[in-house]
């Protein structure tokens, strides 16, 4: 007998999370002609999905947060009369009802958390206990189903590690270099142009994501600064900048302190967040992409960067070993002298370069949307199934 499945994808404008919600429901939809999905979207949510088939219809939720949608969400949830509801984050009311699946992504929300006493006691309590009555938690690494394991007390047999994967946009990229000769790289028009529109005539590093505590950019100026320290009289190279690709800096002073500190502020360019098209095209042109966070749930961000033929320096935290495999320049990102190593050895050595973007191609196979749908997909059968058991 058919399901009817309701998933929850009004954040999917969000940074992370709004890629795995769109490809998911994109690939759900391709595989999956039996059931019946209800999408739950915001008043004006983006047509991201493309054509989806006639199982799939939309229900707009039109109400702004407040101290009540913890009552009445739920209740519109009810109506939809679905036999599971997927929660594709960790944000779940407290009054959610049954069954339903979660997401989990991570949880640096709750690690490097900035708040404290009752405040944060609530949070922990309404995030653990969203976890623990799931009839699934789906996690998107094994290193983010230890965590959900042992920190939110989650039973081993109701979690399952469903991995996710780069947005197809990324692998559809298209070569990026035109000419390399010891002077410089020659890029394709393309990208060039784009290049022209934001002033770029350099080489540079690049990080893209957002900047929260737990993601380590002031380490990461730290680092660029030793390493600009020794390329200076390098005939490329004594030009390097540092892009920052994310959010807003005025949202976190630390990192302005940090690029004050270092003296840094002609060669550190922040750029908020680009249209996946144009970031791209920076992850193309960039020497070395640099992502040395101290804790991610999966780590998007290198995969993206390998998927543009990219070579890659990580962290060696968390889920990030696992996400890049060997694919990568794995550093300390508490040592800042590791960092700026990892960085120079990859701009310096070309046959490490080339190594790293084929392991980076070969790595990237390990990770698809129609294998995470398709186990997404059979999650929500084995849940279905149990409860009609018991039934």
């Amino acid at each position: 007998m058919p399901l009817h499945i309701a998933i929850d994808v009004r954040r999917i404008a969000d940074f992370g999370i709004g890629t795995y919600i769109r490809n998911l429901v994109r690939r759900l939809g391709e595989i999956d002609a039996e059931n019946r999905y209800t999408l739950i979207v915001r008043d004006a949510a983006p047509a991201d999905f493309g054509r989806l088939p006639d199982n799939f219809r939309t229900t707009a939720w039109n109400r702004q947060p407040g101290p009540f949608a913890g009552v009445s969400f739920p209740l519109f949830l009810r109506g939809l009369g679905a036999d599971l509801i997927h929660v594709p984050l960790s944000a779940v009311p407290l009054l959610m009802p049954r069954p339903y699946v979660v997401t989990i992504h991570d949880m640096g929300s709750l690690i490097f958390q900035r708040v404290s006493g009752a405040r944060n006691n609530l949070r922990f309590y309404s995030f653990r206990r969203g976890l623990t009555r799931a009839d699934r938690v789906i996690a998107v690494s094994n290193s983010t189903r230890r965590d959900v394991e042992t920190v939110m007390g989650v039973p081993a047999e109701r979690i399952r590690t469903i991995y996710s994967a780069p947005d197809p946009a990324f692998q559809r990229a298209g070569p990026a270099i035109a000419c390399i000769s010891d002077e410089g790289y020659s890029y394709a028009p393309g990208l060039q142009r784009t290049l022209d529109r934001y002033q770029i005539d350099y080489p540079f590093l690049l990080y893209a994501g957002t900047i929260r505590p737990q993601k380590n950019i002031p380490r990461l100026v730290e680092a660029f600064a030793v390493l600009r320290g020794e390329m200076q009289n390098h005939p490329v190279f004594r030009e390097l900048r540092l892009i920052i690709i994310g959010d807003e800096i005025s949202r976190y002073p630390s990192v302005r302190q940090a690029v004050i500190n270092t003296r840094m502020e002609h060669v550190v360019r922040f750029l908020g967040f680009v249209p996946i098209e144009t970031l791209c095209s920076f992850y193309q042109a960039a020497r070395v992409f640099v992502f040395p966070s101290l804790y991610e749930g999966f780590g998007l961000p290198p995969l993206e960067a390998m998927a543009c033929g990219t070579p890659v320096v990580c962290s060696n935290l968390s889920a990030l070993p696992e996400s890049v495999g060997d694919a990568a320049i794995i550093v300390n990102p508490e040592n800042v002298f590791d960092i700026a190593r990892g960085i120079r050895d990859l701009l310096l050595d070309r046959d490490l370069r080339s190594t790293l973007i084929r392991r980076g191609f070969e790595q990237l196979r390990r990770f698809s949307w129609d294998r995470t749908a398709r186990e997404v997909l059979a999650t929500y059968r084995e849940v279905c199934a149990a409860r009609a058991r018991t039934r």
